[in-house]
């Protein structure tokens, strides 16, 4: 059980960290050899003994996953009367293992022709992809995916806030006025955010920067909007257009990935 949840994790893209019992001086809770394992959600399979030791564990294997970069594996022993206030007074030493991804996260507003095809091209990856529009319609004609979550918005720019700075922001919606208070939102909250880009023509984009521009979005992120998006191959056809997306997102992530500390 607990390694076919680590492939699901490891296939899902999500960090866990494995707490192995590798030394045991008198009593304890569980025998030795025994393995839990933890994700940001919390225990997702084994035991290490339930109860006090096993919160330890996961408190220790939360402030693991905290860290932004795959730690080396590491040993620690707690005294389970004086660390972790059990009756019982064994000693028990803990292997902790970090199984760290690099999530790779990306928010689609529009789910329209385009979208549907990028969609389904996108969760074939290793990526946790969002899927924003105001028409449930459309969004009920995206496959049901663990790597795809669905958001309904009346107005879609009110989900920009919910991701982060390592989002992947493509903006597909319905058109020029809709597209422009999702890139102000995006401007607002995350500037920085490694790929920012909209569908559309270089007379769009010059249009979407004159009106964001008009709205003070900052000069160094019109510079960085990609407007149109996707290398420049293949013909209109919504797949074609979708595979051209992906590989231009997979060449900016690359090299985004190749840049970080």
């Amino acid at each position: 059980m607990i390694f076919k949840r680590a492939q699901e994790l490891t296939d899902l893209n999500c960090s866990f960290v494995t707490a192995t019992i590798i030394a045991v001086r008198g009593s304890a809770p569980q025998d030795l050899g025994a393995k839990a394992l933890f994700s940001a959600k919390g225990l997702e399979a084994g035991t290490v003994g339930g109860g006090k030791v096993e919160a330890a564990c996961e408190k220790y294997a939360q402030e693991i996953l905290g860290q932004s970069h795959q730690k080396a594996p590491q040993t620690i022993t707690w005294n389970l009367q004086k660390d972790i206030k059990m009756t019982c007074g064994g000693e028990v030493t803990f292997l902790f293992e970090h199984f760290a991804f690099q999530s790779w996260k990306l928010a689609l507003f529009g789910a329209g022709h385009v979208s549907q095809a990028l969609t389904r091209a996108l969760i074939n990856l290793k990526c946790q992809l969002t899927v924003i529009d105001d028409r449930s319609v459309w969004l009920d004609q995206l496959p049901t995916n663990s790597k795809l979550k669905k958001l309904q918005f009346d107005k879609p720019e009110e989900a920009v806030a919910s991701f982060d700075s390592n989002t992947f922001f493509i903006s597909v919606t319905k058109g020029h006025t809709s597209d422009v208070p999702v890139l102000r939102e995006i401007a607002k909250h995350f500037p920085n955010a490694p790929y920012v880009g909209a569908i559309g023509s270089e007379s769009k984009g010059n249009a979407l920067r004159t009106e964001l521009q008009a709205l003070d979005v900052n000069a160094d992120f019109l510079k960085k909007l990609r407007v149109p998006i996707g290398l420049s191959f293949g013909s209109n056809d919504p797949e074609e257009i979708a595979i051209s997306i992906v590989a231009e997102l997979l060449t900016v992530r690359d090299a985004w990935l190749k840049s970080r500390p």
